[in-house]
């Protein structure tokens, strides 16, 4: 399957691309641990069936310092051992604000006690957009065919300040 579609190489979706990867900075530079940052977007483009997004957040965690073990396990992580608490309610979070359509109460009140628990007003900010960012650049994505396996560590930096 090739990509349809370049959205850096028209006008009007770069100027959108752009301004889309300033609000992924906001996100960024908050108090939610930047490991975290990576988990919850590794698992809703898993679900999500996103190469490209899936292929970025594996490399630029990896990078980071994420394990092996645990990026192998984000899949399964309610069946692992690898993951603290506050890593759990935020991949249930990811799991239930990506899987909208499947469950119709949305995010559980349960989830989101977990969430309030181990996360400060800042950081459950971050952790909602996140949720929403991620979901809409795997749309975006998957919508255009965006391929996985080329992304290399730093190019999402790169595009945002070019």
């Amino acid at each position: 399957m090739e990509s349809r579609f370049d959205l850096f190489e028209n006008e009007l979706a770069a100027r959108f691309a752009k301004r889309f990867a300033g609000a992924g900075l906001v996100i960024h530079d908050s108090p939610l641990p930047k490991s975290t940052q990576e988990l919850v977007s590794l698992r809703a483009s898993q679900i999500n069936g996103c190469g490209h997004c899936i292929d970025m957040h594996v490399k630029e965690a990896a990078a980071a310092g994420e394990s092996a073990v645990r990026l192998h396990l984000v899949a399964a992580w309610r069946e692992s051992t690898v993951f603290t608490e506050a890593e759990q309610a935020a991949l249930a979070l990811a799991e239930e604000g990506t899987r909208t359509a499947d469950a119709s109460p949305g995010v559980s009140d349960e989830t989101w006690a977990l969430v309030r628990k181990h996360y400060d007003d800042d950081q459950t900010a971050a952790l909602v957009c996140l949720v929403a960012l991620i979901n809409a650049a795997n749309r975006l994505a998957v919508i255009t065919h965006k391929k996985g396996g080329s992304y290399e560590v730093g190019m999402f930096a790169a595009a945002v300040k070019g």
